[in-house]
């Protein structure tokens, strides 16, 4: 039973419900539970787990029983979302958890393969239902659970990598769109890369194509998702990341594709920026995809500082009409306040700066409009002219 503000947020259309907003519970961890308001109105059946600061996560609002038939019904409104994206990628997110209808779980397929993400003590137990209809549907080689993500501990699960079903290797190669990367399904980033900007690196690559001779700087670089596909069509790209590891990766992923235009440089990102800007380096395109700055609301302050600093540093590198791809992942960083903060930023630079276009996350990650949480990742192109 939920307290007035939990039964108000519930009927707002928002999944999570807190400790605080539930009057009264019975049950374990993983259980199915029926959710009500003070006055016993049915609001929906919910993943239970006590040990949770988000106890309950409503996973249907109908009074419908939650077994294998439910799971295979909800991944197969999945599989028809996403043929309709007619997607131009070896790899893609199939489940994206809430967004989805199913509650903490996301299941992302690359080629014959999937890494499944669990993030609910009741998904966590009733996994067997999740992988037999994977396998019905899809007949996977292999199905691999990436269970190392801190978040598993605030749910009282152990963090593990195992195959679920056939065999996994450690790594793939994928293509997106022209480019070809490997993707490192056991110890990468997430489940094994960023598929969340796959549309924003084709779309990157569609702007860098309109200068001549483009010289690109593609900074927080990673595995080289943003460089490579600039690199089909710049006459040279700098990729500068602070990782050894992520660097070699973009090496390997450039030969992958034939690419000799790429310098790889291990360096802060702050430092090549600020060296850069000060000695009146200049590019036709400038790309920015850092890590969250801000992982909670009360890192806000040090976030905006951060972000301000790379773009301004970003707007006084670029020739005129360059463009700038900056981007945020960071939730708590929302639009607007990134918006201002690229406003200061282009006062401070003195330079006037043109809106080409606001982009978001790959179709394949819906965003939900009664789930604010769901609209995360900020993709803004901007013109330096």
């Amino acid at each position: 039973m939920l307290t007035n503000r939990g039964a108000a947020r519930a009927r707002s259309g928002h999944p999570w419900i807190y400790r605080s907003d539930i009057a009264d519970a019975a049950g374990d961890a993983g259980d199915i539970v029926r959710v009500t308001d003070r006055g016993g109105r049915f609001l929906g059946h919910a993943f239970y787990n006590p040990k949770s600061e988000i106890t309950l996560r409503i996973a249907t609002r109908e009074d419908e029983e939650i077994d294998e038939a439910w799971f295979r019904n909800r991944i197969e409104r999945a599989r028809a979302y996403r043929e309709s994206l007619h997607i131009d990628a070896g790899a893609y997110r199939l489940l994206h958890s809430e967004a989805d209808g199913i509650p903490g779980l996301v299941a992302d397929r690359y080629g014959d393969y999937f890494v499944l993400q669990v993030g609910s003590a009741s998904v966590e137990r009733r996994l067997s239902c999740v992988v037999s209809t994977l396998e019905d549907l899809f007949s996977p080689t292999g199905i691999l659970l990436r269970g190392d993500l801190a978040a598993r501990k605030r749910e009282g699960l152990a963090t593990k990598v195992e195959a679920l079903s056939g065999e996994v290797p450690d790594s793939v190669v994928v293509h997106e769109g022209p480019v070809r990367y490997r993707a490192e399904l056991r110890g990468g980033q997430k489940t094994g890369g960023f598929l969340d900007q796959r549309e924003n690196h084709l779309a990157a690559a569609r702007y860098v194509e309109r200068y001549s001779g483009a010289r690109v700087l593609d900074v927080f670089s990673y595995t080289g998702g943003f460089a490579l596909h600039a690199a089909r069509v710049a006459e040279t790209v700098e990729a500068v990341d602070a990782s050894g590891l992520a660097l070699r990766a973009a090496r390997e992923n450039a030969e992958l594709n034939g690419l000799s235009n790429i310098a790889f440089t291990r360096a802060n990102a702050f430092d090549v920026l600020r060296e850069r800007s000060d000695a009146g380096g200049r590019y036709d395109a400038v790309i920015l995809d850092p890590p969250a700055f801000a992982k909670a609301k009360r890192e806000l302050s040090g976030a905006r500082r951060a972000y301000k600093e790379i773009n301004l540093r970003a707007m006084k590198l670029l020739a005129p009409g360059g463009a700038l791809v900056t981007c945020s992942c960071s939730y708590h960083f929302s639009r607007e306040l990134m918006e201002d903060t690229l406003r200061s930023a282009a006062a401070d630079a003195g330079r006037t700066v043109r809106v080409r276009e606001w982009r978001g996350q790959a179709l394949d990650h819906p965003e939900i409009l009664t789930i604010p949480e769901t609209r995360y990742l900020k993709c803004a192109v901007l013109e330096c002219t």
